[in-house]
C-alpha cells in the first residue's frame, strides 16, 4: 500500500479520537504534521560528520554509535504463599491416605493432565503387565523344583487370550504324559501354571510350593507328583482331578496383572474337582506377592486350609456351610 495513503488514513483515524475526547477545532488539526510511520534516518546517533569531496556517484558513510542501554531485565518476584493450618493439615491426611494403598491417589496433576512422573510411572507399570503376559517361565526354576512341563492344547499366545476354553484343556500328548508320570489318587496333587502372568509364577513358585510341601509334610498330609502346565486356566484342574482322582487339587497360577502388581500369584483349591465342577465350590487365597501375602507365610497357610478341607470333605460355599 502506498506510504502517503496510510498516512492520510491514519491522520484521520487520529483525527476521530481526538474530536471525541477534546474540544480542538479542525483548523488547528490540519496545521498538525503528518504522522511518519515509516523512519528514513539512520537508527542510533551520527557523529559529527566530515564532510569529504568524493567523485560523482562515490557512496558516502556515515559513523553511527548506538546507544549502550541496559537490556530491559524482568526480575522474577518469587510468591510467597503462606500455607493455612487447614492446608497443612489436609496435606497430612493425604499423605496418610497414600501411605494405606498402592493406587495412584492423591498424585495430583498438571494443568489437566497427570504430572509428568505420574505418567510415566503409569506407562512403565502397563508395560510390565504386558511383559507378564507374554513372557515366558525360565526352566532353571522348574527344575530347581522337580517339575516336568505339559502344555494345554493352546498353540500360542494369541489363541490363550481369544480362547479360554483350550486353556482348560490338556493336549492329549500331555495326558499321556501325566497319565505315565503322576501317582494315581493321592491325597493332594499340586499343580502350577503361567496363566496370565509368567512373571508371577518366576518371582513366587519356589517360595509358596516349599512352604506349602514342609507345612503338608508337618501335617503329615501326602503329595502326588507335582508338575507344571504351560498355559493353563483354573478350571484345569477338573480335568486332572478326573484323570489321577487325588481328593484336593491345589493350582498355584499366575494373576492377571495390573497396574500396580504384574506378579501376583493365586492359589485355587477344590475338593474333589471333577468335569463340571461350579465356580462355588471353588476357593481362592489371591494377592500371593511381596506386596501382599508374602509366598512363605502364604505357603505354610495353604497346608492349614487343605487340612480343613480334608477334615470337612468340601470346599467352597460348601465348606463354610459345614463349619457353621
Amino acid at each position: 500500500m502506498d506510504e502517503q495513503l496510510i498516512q492520510q488514513i491514519t491522520k484521520l483515524v487520529v483525527e476521530k479520537l481526538q474530536t471525541n475526547h477534546s474540544g480542538t477545532s479542525n483548523i488547528e488539526k490540519e496545521n498538525e504534521p503528518l504522522i511518519d510511520l515509516f523512519q528514513n534516518k539512520p537508527t542510533g546517533y551520527r557523529l559529527n560528520e566530515e564532510r569529504r569531496e568524493t567523485p560523482s556517484g562515490e557512496v558516502t558513510f556515515f559513523n553511527t554509535v548506538t546507544e549502550n542501554r541496559k537490556p530491559n531485565v524482568l526480575k522474577a518476584v518469587e510468591s510467597k504463599t503462606v500455607s493455612s493450618p487447614n492446608d497443612v493439615k489436609k496435606d497430612e491426611e493425604l499423605a496418610e491416605l497414600r501411605k494405606k494403598t498402592p493406587a495412584r491417589i492423591t498424585v495430583g496433576r498438571a494443568g489437566s493432565r497427570p504430572k509428568t512422573n505420574t505418567w510415566l510411572q503409569f506407562r512403565y507399570d502397563h508395560a510390565a503387565a504386558v511383559d507378564a503376559v507374554y513372557g515366558e517361565v525360565p526352566s532353571e526354576i522348574l527344575e530347581r523344583l522337580d517339575f516336568f512341563q505339559v502344555h494345554s492344547k493352546v498353540q500360542d499366545k494369541e489363541e490363550y487370550i481369544r480362547r479360554p476354553d483350550l486353556g482348560r484343556r490338556l493336549s492329549d500328548d500331555s495326558k499321556a504324559t501325566v497319565q505315565a508320570k503322576c501317582q494315581h489318587a493321592p491325597k493332594v496333587q499340586i499343580v502350577a501354571s503361567n496363566g496370565l502372568s509368567a512373571l508371577a509364577i518366576e518371582e513366587n513358585l519356589e517360595d509358596v510350593y516349599l512352604s506349602l510341601k514342609q507345612s503338608l509334610a508337618n501335617l503329615t498330609i501326602e503329595v502326588g507328583t507335582s508338575f507344571y502346565v504351560d498355559k493353563g486356566r483354573v478350571a484345569l484342574m477338573d480335568e486332572i482331578g478326573e484323570m489321577l482322582q487325588p481328593d484336593v487339587v491345589i493350582m498355584l497360577i499366575g494373576e492377571r496383572p495390573g497396574l500396580v502388581s504384574a506378579e501376583s500369584l493365586s492359589a485355587y483349591i477344590c475338593y474333589k474337582p471333577r468335569i463340571g465342577t461350579i465356580e462355588a465350590d471353588r476357593m481362592v487365597v489371591s494377592n500371593i506377592h511381596k506386596g501382599g501375602i508374602p509366598p512363605v507365610e502364604a505357603g505354610a497357610y495353604l497346608g492349614t486350609l487343605i487340612q480343613k478341607i480334608l477334615k470337612y470333605e468340601a470346599s467352597g460355599v460348601s465348606l463354610v456351610q459345614k463349619e457353621g
